[in-house]
């Protein structure tokens, strides 16, 4: 082991206890201290799930990139285990970053970004290649021959310095890995590489790119099988604003096609925005011995950077969720494995909303709710969360402009930043569904059954936890809420 991943570890067991857990989520993962970004590794690996992250274990800020650990059994409690990587040699001593993790042949396989830098006529330039580390759950060991995907196997005029994040599986006896990188044109685009043994790849082709559509760089890619489909999930920078679909600056992208295996040829059809919140970002799969499609995202942004201060640890997972594909849209929904921790269950049906109103027992920030909304009445209905005298985040539909807006404006944000999100909505049979979870510091809102998803990050204080609703004419509500205790 190095000195460096020794101090990680150190550090993290001595820090980690002093954490009190009434400050940290009850059912969302955080980082065991420091800072956290994307999630990585996330994977099964001896009958457990397994997930490692960017990670700057001494301060709550990003900084020289190491990989952080925890497995579960339920993808709900986590179990922290010692830092698995450190920047400690010289291929990746400007940080090991983002990657992904298998399990092969009875042993746990890392593969991740390492940065460096090179001098090339008196000038220093970043450099970006993949590397493999091999190990048992708990510790790993970096390959000799690494890197073993370097940026000069990728086409003429490709960045050598946006070369990252790659994504590995393993179908019959071939490795395969997705990479992110930037072409000739200086946009996205995604390199496909295989291998018969992990330390000898080569170039297969471009699987898919940007050509200044979809942003520039395209970070965090992966590719998979969903039901009749295929799925290359990218994260692409700088792009720009459309209508409600997209934002400004860093999103998250499912692209949906066909793919032929015998060319290695991905064929695009559908294009469909991940998550519509404020803070959403870098989201990796994994598949379940069951067969489930399982996705998780960093629950932040580094367009909005409303960093917690208060706390020894920045960085949250969202919930895990469940994939499924209904006429091609692809849906998403909190893993089933939540509701095993449900208590508390009180439930409302037919209550007509009008003036604002609260419900008894209808309240806290550590919950899972769910509503049905009908009526003709009414143009905006609102959810008032996280609610005390003066603080509070909203939910509101605009029925007559089909559109749902999350609005953190007045929870307790101590920065001027972009505090409000909304997305175009669809009644079913003149009835929107909603699924909320509430855990402290987030609110994630499912609509109609997980077709659509928002992801925003709160700081209000903890003692405020009243919900009221309200209508500007009538609207009809059944509600169901149940407190989540892990």
């Amino acid at each position: 082991m190095s000195q460096l991943l020794e101090k990680a570890r150190e550090f993290e067991q001595k820090e980690i206890n002093k954490i009190n857990m009434e400050e940290r989520p009850v059912f969302h993962f955080s980082n065991p201290v420091g800072w956290m970004n994307d999630p990585n590794g996330f994977s099964d690996y001896h009958k457990e799930h397994h997930l490692f992250f960017q990670y700057y274990p001494y301060e709550t800020c990003w900084n020289s990139m190491h990989w952080g650990h925890a497995k579960s059994k339920d993808f709900i409690k986590w179990e922290y285990l010692p830092a698995a990587l450190a920047p400690d040699q010289e291929y990746d001593s400007y940080g090991v970053f983002s990657g992904s993790a298998i399990e092969d042949k009875g042993k746990q396989v890392l593969v991740y970004t390492g940065v460096n830098e090179v001098l090339k006529d008196g000038k220093a330039y970043a450099r970006q290649n993949q590397c493999v580390a091999i190990g048992d759950g708990i510790n790993y060991q970096k390959i000799s021959c690494n890197p073993v995907v370097r940026s000069d196997m990728l086409p003429e005029g490709s960045s050598r310095e946006d070369f990252r994040d790659p994504k590995i599986w393993k179908e019959e006896d071939k490795y395969y890995m997705v990479v992110g990188s930037r072409g000739n044109d200086g946009s996205g685009q995604v390199a496909l590489f295989s291998a018969d043994r992990l330390d000898s790849w080569k170039f297969v082709g471009i699987i898919d790119k940007s050509a200044n559509e979809l942003g520039k760089m395209w970070e965090c890619p992966d590719f998979y099988h969903l039901e009749e489909k295929y799925v290359l999930m990218v994260s692409p920078q700088e792009m720009e604003a459309k209508e409600r679909e997209f934002h400004s600056g860093n999103n998250s992208v499912f692209l949906v096609g066909t793919y032929c295996k015998c060319n290695y040829k991905f064929n695009r059809e559908k294009i469909q925005n991940v998550d519509y919140g404020l803070d959403f970002y870098a989201p990796q799969t994994m598949q379940t011995e069951d067969g489930r499609r399982i996705l998780i995202g960093w629950m932040q942004s580094w367009d909005n950077p409303i960093y917690q201060d208060i706390h020894a640890w920045s960085g949250m997972m969202t919930i895990p969720r469940e994939l499924t594909i209904k006429e091609g849209h692809i849906c998403q929904w909190p893993v089933r494995e939540l509701e095993k921790y449900r208590t508390g269950k009180v439930s409302y049906e037919n209550v007509v909303v009008g003036k604002e109103l609260s419900l008894a027992d209808i309240d806290g920030r550590s919950i899972d709710m769910e509503i049905q909304l009908t009526g003709d009445t009414y143009q905006k209905y609102r959810i008032k969360l996280a609610a005390g005298d003066s603080r509070y985040s909203e939910i509101i539909y605009n029925k007559k402009e089909k559109v749902l807006t999350f609005d953190r404006t007045y929870s307790g944000l101590k920065r001027d930043a972009t505090s409000m999100r909304s997305m175009y909505v669809e009644e079913e049979n003149g009835m929107l569904s909603l699924r909320v979870l509430v855990d402290r510091y987030s609110v994630e809102i499912f609509v109609n059954n997980g077709e659509q998803v928002m992801t925003s990050l709160i700081y209000t204080p903890l003692s405020e936890n009243s919900i009221s609703f309200s209508c500007d004419g009538e609207a009809c509500m059944n509600i169901t809420k149940y407190n989540i205790e892990v």
